[in-house]
């Protein structure tokens, strides 16, 4: 089995560079866009109001995603290295159960399914279409952290590269939410997320160490505001 250095040595190439951004693009057809991460109802019931409250929340909807999908984006990286689609789909399968809400689990198996359909349909690797397959099938739910896994895999980018774009995503997703949600212009988001990368390094390290029954993550209020949202009577957002 490689190290940790050598499955996370640097991408060497510009080509590689730029499918990185590509994939992790906001502007990536997959319907991210749709979705709150729980800052709709966060904003209506007052937990969310201003910039020190917003940094907050996103602070711990990233820390949530660290020791539970963050896990699963690199486990399902080194299967998919291994090519072992069996056990891909079993960490799928714990995946989803970890999601406790209705609307948690909706909004990472439609963005899942439809960054597996683009990278079958832009990658078109026998990986990506062996993922696609069970995926469409019905056999596996098709979360988006593996699905980023396995697009990133088949593309022989790296599991740092995966866990960086899905952990920014997560960040990248609440704020540009809070644009539409709250009083909050351009510059403070972007001061927000410049300060929330600093620890992207260490929450790796963290997490390439970590075993998969380690997977979970525990902030009841972040699931309190997500059930909160399926009886809100106006949603700008699905979730």
């Amino acid at each position: 089995m490689k190290s940790i250095d050598e499955r996370t040595a640097p991408a060497v190439s510009a080509e590689q560079v730029a499918h990185m951004l590509q994939f992790g693009d906001s502007m990536f057809p997959i319907g991210v866009f749709a979705f709150s991460c729980g800052l709709e109802s966060a904003v209506q019931k007052g937990v969310v109001r201003d910039s020190l409250t917003l940094l907050a929340f996103t602070r711990t909807a990233i820390e949530q995603a660290n020791r539970g999908d963050g896990i699963g984006v690199l486990r399902a990286h080194r299967a998919a290295l291994a090519m072992d689609i069996d056990e891909i789909v079993r960490i799928d399968h714990l995946l989803f159960a970890r999601k406790l809400s209705s609307e948690t689990r909706t909004m990472s198996v439609r963005t899942g399914k439809r960054l597996t359909e683009m990278g079958a349909a832009v990658i078109g690797s026998p990986l990506v279409l062996a993922w696609r397959d069970r995926v469409d099938a019905g056999s596996t739910p098709g979360c988006h952290p593996v699905a980023l896994a396995v697009n990133f895999a088949a593309q022989a980018l790296t599991e740092r590269d995966a866990f960086v774009v899905h952990q920014y995503g997560v960040a990248a997703a609440i704020l540009s939410a809070a644009l539409r949600l709250m009083r909050i212009g351009h510059v403070d988001t972007q001061r927000m997320l410049y300060a929330l990368n600093a620890d992207l390094d260490a929450a790796y390290r963290t997490a390439a160490m970590a075993r998969l029954p380690d997977m979970a993550g525990f902030a009841p209020l972040m699931e309190i505001l997500a059930a909160v949202h399926v009886k809100a009577h106006v949603r700008l957002f699905m979730n």
